[in-house]
């Protein structure tokens, strides 16, 4: 049950584990707010994404798409890595532990250089990569294994499912001018690694 000091400070939540009234202030202020000023800082939402990029409010999931749709909407990151819900009036924190995204279907037009990687995410964003969605592997310091993620807007990355980094693994060449593995999309090339590093998922993503 959501403690007094973990709900947002101004009145209309429901329920401790409903974000309903959380969900009314914002739709409101999007929909009501014309003037520009800083928002006020509502401190920490009890409002976790966890890995495999399910909402929970309050402990527990969110199951309602247009609930975490909403939110995800107004989801912003900051230079220092933390995660916010920001409209024009309110703003305030959230826990996210890896990516807020996870991408769970990618389709491949053409080939070559000119081939495009198109992905969707699990809240049906599609994004192709490229300049302005790069696609990036981090690897864990302690035990080397992979976990890729692909720009989805403004700080906000996906991670890739292990089915989708599957499939992104059979797209991967040569490089012919740097050695380097990797795979094509709109003009750009991604590095991925080495080919043991490409495939060797076990554990990485969901």
């Amino acid at each position: 049950m959501c403690s007094e000091s973990s709900k947002p400070a101004e009145s209309g939540t429901s329920s401790a584990g409903d974000p309903q009234g959380l969900f009314e202030r914002i739709e409101n202020a999007r929909e009501t707010t014309r003037t520009k000023r800083a928002p006020i800082v509502s401190g920490h939402f009890d409002m976790r994404i966890t890995g495999d990029g399910t909402w929970h409010y309050c402990g527990s999931p969110i199951h309602r798409k247009p609930l975490v749709t909403l939110f995800s909407s107004v989801l912003k990151r900051d230079g220092d890595g933390q995660f916010w819900l920001e409209t024009p009036v309110e703003r305030g924190r959230i826990d996210v532990d890896d990516a807020p995204f996870t991408a769970v279907d990618m389709n491949v037009e053409g080939e070559g250089p000119d081939q495009k990687l198109i992905f969707r995410t699990n809240l049906d964003e599609t994004m192709t990569a490229g300049a302005a969605h790069p696609i990036r592997i981090a690897f864990d310091e302690s035990t080397g294994e992979p976990s890729p993620y692909i720009l989805v807007r403004d700080r906000l990355e996906a991670l890739l499912t292990r089915a989708v980094y599957y499939a992104l693994a059979e797209l991967v060449v040569t490089d012919s001018v740097s050695g380097n593995l990797g795979v094509w999309s709109d003009g750009i090339f991604f590095v991925l690694g080495p080919g043991d590093e490409i495939t060797d998922m076990q554990g990485s993503s969901v």
